[in-house]
């Protein structure tokens, strides 16, 4: 699928951990520490907050994760990948959908039809594509099966119970 086919809409009150993440991106959990931190690919459901606090990280921050490994497996530059990203995360999720990154391995290339990818294709532009709407298909496929968590649910902070227990208690 490049372009046109319409795809599911996206719970915005849904988040996933970071584990899930890992899992439906592909990536190892440092990864996806480290571009937390940077500013690459921030939770947007919730963010950290502290020891013992869990990110959650919506539908579409796990495709970017996805199309991030994508470009890095590719052989493109995490600055490439910072540029390319920095254009995605500007548009909505309805137009993620209907782009194609294309790259030529140095630099990346937002396609959003057909004939932009023959016209990159063509002038040479162009050694491997990513459609991002599969990309898509393939998250919301691997996240059915993984939990999810719903914002606003009380979630169980192990560390900062042991801690108020042991403070209770003294010792």
């Amino acid at each position: 699928m490049l372009f046109g086919d319409t795809l599911a809409e996206i719970d915005d009150e849904t988040g996933y951990r970071g584990p899930t993440a890992c899992a439906a991106a592909g990536i190892t959990y440092r990864q996806l520490d480290y571009w937390a931190r940077t500013g690459l690919v921030e939770p947007s459901v919730r963010g950290a907050t502290g020891s013992g606090t869990q990110r959650l990280y919506s539908f579409r921050d796990i495709l970017v994760l996805k199309v991030v490994k994508r470009l890095l497996d590719s052989g493109v530059s995490l600055q490439q990948i910072r540029t390319a990203i920095t254009t995605l995360k500007q548009r909505g999720v309805d137009d993620l959908a209907q782009i194609t990154l294309m790259s030529d391995g140095a630099s990346v290339y937002e396609c959003t039809s057909a004939e932009e990818v023959i016209d990159l294709v063509n002038g040479g532009q162009g050694v491997f594509g990513i459609a991002v709407g599969r990309v898509w298909r393939e998250v919301e496929g691997t996240l059915a099966e993984l939990p999810t968590e719903r914002v606003g649910e009380e979630t169980r902070d192990e560390l900062a119970e042991r801690r108020a227990a042991r403070r209770a208690t003294g010792s």
